[in-house]
Parts: structure tokens; sequence; C-alpha cells
């Protein structure tokens, strides 16, 4: 198989299961319908395990952007194959959500949440700050690439791997996800939301692409940054990347904290102002 496949089929896999999930959660009239997120979790979680599993052995299974450039920024992998392995990643997730869409066919017209349905293909934030959303897509994916590298560090039992990555999938929802729904990948959320675009799903609305950049250009940050600080902090490999990846997240990080502490001073002159 050649890698540009195995990326395409294993991200593929990654959204059919992922993205499956989360309709059966939301959509109405499924058998699954109104499970809660630990459900969503688990089932995301799992459906990175299976990418792995069919798609590891050819290309270590990346099945996300983020971890292609977290690994090039780091010297695990060549920068020349970076395009070639995005492009496969992109593609699988536009066939993987179409064949979602296709799983529940008959359930898109029950549902009249709009949001819902936008919901099956790409993430949405619990409360929309874009600075502090952006904040949650860096950790989550920092986290990511920084539980990649640990898991890699470690001699485990042949075939065990890829459930203790998706075991890592698994805590970084619970853990971090409520916030925006942890794309912590480029082509889980940008692939789907394309497809969900082009579509015919039934009263489906807009595909909110004002809130799209986020979860592309947060996992980008924080897979590199995750990737070059194992490097600095566990093997003293000091890069120009690393220096300037954490000039970057420390801007995003004290922005984001002083917009959301602005508010809240804001908020608290207004509450006292009402009450006099």
């Amino acid at each position: 198989m050649s890698e540009f496949l195995a990326e395409l089929i294993g991200t593929m896999i990654l959204i059919i299961l992922g993205g499956g999930v989360v309709g059966g959660v939301v959509l109405k009239a499924t058998k699954a319908e109104g499970s809660d997120w630990i459900v969503v979790t688990v089932g995301w979680g799992l459906a990175v395990a299976m990418g792995v599993y069919a798609v590891g052995n050819f290309t270590g299974a990346h099945i996300n952007p983020a971890v292609t450039l977290g690994f090039a920024a780091a010297g695990e992998f060549p920068w020349s194959k970076v395009p070639m392995y995005i492009s496969a990643q992109m593609i699988g997730a536009i066939i993987g959500a179409c064949i979602v869409f296709l799983n529940y066919l008959p359930h898109w017209k029950e549902t009249k949440d709009q949001a819902a349905k936008l919901g099956v293909f790409a993430t949405d934030p619990a409360i929309r700050s874009p600075f502090s959303n952006l904040v949650s897509e860096i950790i989550g994916t920092f986290v990511l690439l920084l539980g990649l590298m640990f898991i890699g560090a470690n001699e485990i039992t042949e075939g065990l791997n890829p459930l203790i990555v998706g075991a890592l999938i698994l805590a970084i929802g619970v853990s971090l996800g409520g916030a925006t729904g942890y794309a912590i990948n480029p082509a889980r959320d940008l692939g789907p939301r394309i497809a969900h675009a082009l579509l015919p799903i039934p009263g489906k609305g807009g595909s909110d692409w004002s809130y799209s950049w986020i979860p592309v250009v947060g996992p980008i940050i924080g897979g590199i940054y995750g990737a070059v600080f194992y490097n600095a902090m566990f093997l003293s490999e000091f890069s120009a990347f690393f220096w300037v990846m954490s000039v970057i997240v420390v801007a995003i990080l004290i922005g984001a904290a002083s917009s959301e502490l602005k508010k809240g001073r804001t908020a608290n002159k207004l509450e006292e102002t009402i009450k006099n």
C-alpha cells in the first residue's frame, strides 16, 4: 500500500467511527440518541485506535496534519513528505464524512437542530470566545503530541500501541474536550466541514466558516509545540522551532487571559451599575 493511500484510509476510518458516534448521539430517532459525552469520547478514542491499527505499519498512522507537522518540526519526519500526507488526510476525512452522511440518511430530515447536524461533521465551542477557544485547541494538541512522544519512548508489547493512543485521545476528550469539542486535528474538522457544505443535507444551515480557522490553526500550533517541547525538555534539543513556538504560544496565552479578565471586569462593573 502506498503511503498516500494508507493515510487516506486511516483518516477515513477515523472519521467514519468518530463522526459516526456523534451522529448516533445527536441525531433524532437513532438508537443512541441522547447518550452522553463519555460515549462520544470513548467512540473517538476507539476511532483513532482503529485508524492506527489499520495503517500504522505503512505510515505510522499520523492521520492528523498536526501530528505530521509536529513530527517534521521535531526532525522525526521528512518535510518533503508533509504535503502528500496532509493531502491524503484531508481527502480521507472528506470521504469519511460522506460515509457518515450515508449511514444516517433517514435521520437528517428528522433532526431540526442545524447545530446538531453540523456537530456530526465539525466542532464548535461551548462558549464562543475565539482567543480562549484557540488556547483550548493548542493545549489539547500539545498534550496529544507530548503523549505520542511519551508512548514512543517506551517499550510496549507489540500490538498494544494503537489502544494506548486511543486511551490518550479518550483522556484528552474527557479532561480537556469540553471547551471546544477537541478537534486536535485540522483534517478531522476541516475535511468534514467541507463535506457538510457540499452534501445535500436537509435543512442543514451554514457550516460556521467564521469559526473554522480555530480547529485548524490551534492544533497546528499545539502539535508543533508539543513535539519540539518534548525534544527540548526531555532530550535537551533546543531548536529554533522551540524558541519561535514558545514566543507564539506565550503571546497567545497572555492575550487570551487578558481578554477574558477584561470581560470579567466589564461584567462585574455592569452588575454593580445595575445594583446601584
